[in-house]
């Protein structure tokens, strides 16, 4: 049982590697349980998963990762998806660890799943939220990721609360206070930088024109190839990655298994965190390998 308060600054740390300082965050003793944020206005790895560090971390040496081009870890000049994938990886190697647990909220998932793909050896078992997979019935870009286009090219505070309502299914937890800590950090001048890097129209629209000419199959071409054992978990009302998204992953990753929640949008572990944290521990618990 914790006994220590799980705050912002006992629980941040640094690590220096070759391409930068990476910040993130510890608690708890146990297995290494790797937790990797989304995209977003104003997203840290923090806000992703500050609420469920104390449950989390009765079981597993929790360690919150912040990508670098988000505003906390230093900063990167290459597109932050690209960049985080060798983020994982040098900070796996800075910390010594050979295997880890694996969450991934959104951008997250994609990021880790990618990993795994590439470095199986390193991800014991993999727990999606939302974001992993391939619009099949739904419209592609799904609403969430219109408002976030919508606010990167025009970052006003109205954007900024139109976004974070796509984000959830009660709209009661779009409160003032997140609000305010998303918008400080979202117009920070270099953070704003990287997300147009990513969200922007125009950078959207490149990326679809190069995979259109590239040979290199999409990731989600590759989930076949990911040997980790995957908990996919969903939001049925999300609006950011509608639900049919999951049905490629949930299909194709070898041994994967699915949970959706009711009455939940794109953040599962914040709107469903009682019900979310209790599969999660039960399916990184479980001893008989199924």
């Amino acid at each position: 049982m914790m006994t220590t308060e799980l705050t912002h600054e006992s629980t941040l740390r640094e690590l220096a590697t070759e391409e930068g300082v990476l910040r993130y965050h510890e608690a708890g003793q146990g297995p290494p349980l790797l937790l990797l944020h989304g995209s977003g206005p104003g997203v840290t790895g923090w806000r992703n998963y500050r609420d469920n560090l104390a449950t989390l971390s009765e079981r597993f040496r929790c360690l919150v990762l912040e990508f670098p081009g988000f505003g906390v870890s230093d900063p990167t000049d290459r597109h932050p998806m690209v960049a985080a994938g060798g983020a994982v990886i040098r900070f796996l190697d800075g910390l010594g660890l050979q295997q880890v647990d694996v969450i991934g909220n959104s951008m997250g998932g994609i990021v880790a799943a990618q990993v795994a793909i590439a470095n199986p050896d390193r991800v014991r078992r993999l727990v999606t939220i939302g974001g992993i997979g391939r619009n099949l019935f739904s419209p592609g870009p799904g609403e969430g990721i219109n408002l976030l286009m919508e606010f990167t090219e025009n970052p006003t505070r109205q954007a900024l609360i139109q976004w974070l309502h796509s984000m959830v299914y009660d709209p009661a937890l779009v409160t003032e206070e997140l609000i305010e800590e998303r918008w400080a950090q979202a117009t920070d001048p270099a953070t704003l930088a990287a997300a147009r890097r990513m969200y922007g129209r125009a950078a959207f629209a490149a990326q679809r024109a190069h995979a259109a000419a590239s040979d290199a199959p999409p990731y989600w071409a590759m989930l076949h190839k990911l040997k980790a054992r995957t908990l996919i978990t969903w939001g049925r009302d999300d609006r950011v990655s509608p639900l049919d998204m999951a049905l490629v992953p949930m299909r194709t990753i070898p041994d994967a298994e699915l949970h959706v929640f009711p009455d939940c949008g794109h953040w599962v572990m914040i709107e469903q965190k009682a019900a979310w944290e209790s599969a999660v521990l039960a399916f990184l618990t479980r001893k008989d390998g199924r």
